[in-house]
């Protein structure tokens, strides 16, 4: 990884929510920002003014957040390992039940251009301090089927579709990667490879030694119109923006935890960030420490989600 010493940048944080538990997921839909709050089980949307709504309660957790092309909200709901779906009135219905093709909680989640969900998993049990597992990756078809589409994922997690729908990238939380994939007519992923490579990848099931030996631990992503990906790092309190290859090109330090970002305001050049102090449920569930945080950057976002 290039060294990022010298490209922090001078981007004025403001504070756009707080008062919550731990958000992630976060989407810009329609002018406003929506994010799901782990543990009040609530799907909340904002203007970014202050505005806010709570668009779905999720009683076994909310996570992943994307949008079918007829414009309702598909929603993953962890700990009973389901994909909801919104429709106009705010109802919420069963999309996929995932039991038994995930070995570990759901999580996060980008719906392509043709209503296919890509759902990632835990793929072992983090909060109860079980040993590291590689998983797989997850498609949702528009019917509900699901089929495994990628395996040997270390904690795949936050991911992109790039612009013409035939590429995803996806977070390796615990490789300290990117890894590309191309996507077929029929929603199959082929040719992985690496996008980017932060560090030599941890050798061990021990997930406190893992996160020691991380350079970065990629949660959320989102991509902006140059190609460049935005990196929430979860291990080290910042956002990257990073290209193909590994190149950091500007890094953020946000003083806090940061777990995912998106692109989002009427420009698309707001970077808004989920942060926290930790990701520790026995931590989070508790207290009402999360904020959603904003900087203006200069590239506008393009892509999926």
């Amino acid at each position: 990884m290039t060294n990022a010493k010298n490209l922090h940048a001078t981007r004025e944080l403001t504070v756009v929510l707080e008062g919550y538990s731990y958000l992630e997921c976060p989407r810009w839909h329609e002018g406003r920002l929506w994010v799901s709050d782990f543990y009040t089980n609530q799907v909340v949307a904002t203007d970014g003014k202050g505005g806010t709504e709570v668009v779905a309660n999720v009683p076994s957790q909310p996570s992943g957040l994307g949008f079918l092309p007829d414009g309702r909200a598909l929603i993953v709901s962890m700990r009973d390992h389901r994909v909801l779906v919104r429709d106009a009135s705010g109802a919420l219905s069963e999309h996929a039940d995932l039991t038994g093709v995930v070995t570990g909680m759901p999580n996060d989640m980008v719906v392509d251009q043709r209503g296919r969900a890509y759902v990632g998993n835990f793929g072992f049990d983090l909060m109860g301090g079980a040993p590291l597992r590689y998983t797989t990756l997850t498609r949702v078809d528009p019917d509900g089927s699901v089929t495994t589409v990628a395996d040997d994922l270390g904690f795949p997690n936050g991911m992109v579709i790039l612009p013409g729908g035939d590429v995803l990238v996806v977070a390796e939380t615990f490789a300290g990667r990117l890894t590309a994939f191309d996507i077929g007519a029929d929603g199959g992923l082929s040719n992985r490879r690496v996008w980017a490579q932060f560090g030599e990848v941890p050798q061990t099931e021990d997930v406190g030694e893992a996160v020691e030996r991380l350079e970065v631990g990629p949660d959320g992503i989102c991509l902006d119109a140059e190609g460049a990906i935005w990196v929430a790092d979860a291990l080290h309190n910042r956002v990257l923006r990073v290209r193909e290859g590994g190149e950091v090109l500007e890094e953020i330090d946000a003083g806090t935890g940061v777990f995912a970002c998106m692109l989002g305001g009427d420009d698309g050049r707001t970077l808004f960030m989920c942060a926290a102090p930790s990701f520790a449920e026995h931590e989070r569930r508790p207290v009402r420490e999360a904020q959603l945080l904003a900087a203006r950057v200069d590239v506008p976002h393009a892509g999926l989600p």
